[in-house]
């Protein structure tokens, strides 16, 4: 079986492709991997380690004044 160039090549490769950051690049790989199949993920089980999309943090705001008038 071949052998996986590695994560940042792919993300290097991508982001030469299609013309975009590197940062937009390991998005794309990021979510491609997450959607990788079974039979992907056995026969690279680093793939298994990409984890969620990262929720931003919740900021506090001010709460709107709910009282009737």
């Amino acid at each position: 079986m071949k052998k996986h160039p590695g994560f940042k090549a792919v993300q290097n490769k991508i982001a030469k492709k299609q013309g975009v950051s590197k940062k937009a690049a390991g998005a794309i790989l990021a979510a491609s991997s997450r959607g990788a199949s079974a039979e992907a993920k056995k026969k690279n089980p680093r793939l298994k380690r990409v984890s969620g999309p990262k929720k931003a943090p919740i900021v506090n705001r001010p709460a709107a004044d709910t009282r009737q008038k």
